[in-house]
């Protein structure tokens, strides 16, 4: 769909802005986790600001463009609203803002089967790495959940956090089923929401165990599925990595977001499960992938600049939507 020419230049943002979100969001929590507050503070604004622009275009094209709200909300960028107000949710909560990190779960769980539903039924055999943006937006709801049940003390909302859980592994699974390996290799950067998608799930298991709420034979297979979790997580990093050395994508693309967070939910989910396993070898390596998600953040949003695109906006004109070719 062309760019609307008398829109002002903050509106039209596609639903694949909420990546840009996700990344800093989860950048903010990294750099919460190592000690450095005041520039966590400063990406959570950054963060925070393009949601409420993606908050006042989703209600503007549900209430006045039906039709292109429902096109938007079946693709799979249209979850990473959900994700996006989960991973801030769970930032501000660390703050101890623990009402607005329930109001943001509350309405991330009244929008997530609507989206999930409408994402689903559209689905395809060989699909985009964006398609496990269901595994993502149902484990950040898991670990916003947990979140708030160890700040709270709220011990039903483990279970929640337990439920989502259980139900996102599933969704990996059977986004897995329907994902076009080749991505890896020619993807423009959403193929790796693959591995973040386990990076949500490990930091989910570990804040599920952080909760304390569980014993004897659940805590044990919690942490026997974090570490495995993680493993597969690093397994197919490294893969990714690889992948991008092998074959640079040096060009910017809205997509490229959707690198950025990955990167930075290993580095969350690695320096979480240290804390939580006692092993201290997780934290540094933890700090070295925070480091390097720093880095690419910076570097996309240098890019993002440079092309007068950070929006997405004239992208999006050419079709090049997160997940709307392959």
């Amino acid at each position: 769909m062309a760019e609307r020419t008398g829109a002002p230049g903050w509106r039209e943002l596609p639903p694949a802005a909420g990546a840009y979100v996700m990344a800093t969001g989860i950048v903010s929590i990294g750099l919460h986790l190592t000690g450095f507050e005041v520039l966590s503070v400063v990406a959570l604004v950054l963060a925070a600001v393009v949601w409420v622009l993606l908050g006042i275009d989703f209600v503007t094209r549900l209430l006045r463009e039906r039709s292109r709200w429902e096109s938007e909300a079946g693709t799979p960028p249209g979850l990473t609203g959900v994700a996006a107000t989960t991973v801030l949710g769970t930032r501000v909560a660390l703050l101890g803002w623990d009402f607005v990190a329930a109001g943001a779960l509350v309405l991330a769980a009244l929008w997530w089967p609507v989206l999930l539903f409408a994402v689903m039924r559209r689905w395809t055999r060989s699909m985009p790495g964006s398609e496990f943006l269901v595994c993502v937006a149902t484990q950040g709801s898991a670990v916003l959940a947990a979140t708030l049940a160890a700040e709270t003390g709220t011990a039903w909302l483990v279970w929640v956090a337990l439920g989502g859980f259980c139900s996102g592994v599933m969704l990996y699974l059977v986004a897995l089923t329907h994902f076009d390996l080749q991505q890896i290799w020619r993807g423009a950067g959403d193929q790796w929401v693959c591995t973040g998608a386990l990076a949500i799930s490990a930091l989910a298991a570990a804040k599920i165990l952080a909760a304390h709420r569980l014993s004897g034979s659940m805590h044990t297979g919690l942490l026997v599925i974090l570490w495995a979790l993680l493993a597969c997580n690093w397994a197919l990093y490294i893969v990714l990595a690889l992948a991008e050395i092998a074959r640079p994508r040096p060009d910017y693309d809205i997509r490229r977001w959707a690198t950025v967070f990955p990167l930075g939910m290993t580095a969350v989910a690695t320096l979480t499960a240290g804390t939580v396993t006692g092993v201290g070898a997780l934290g540094t390596a933890g700090r070295v992938l925070l480091v390097i998600a720093i880095a690419v953040w910076l570097i996309t949003l240098v890019k993002a600049v440079a092309s007068a695109d950070l929006g997405g906006r004239i992208r999006a004109a050419r079709g090049g939507r997160l997940g709307l070719r392959h």
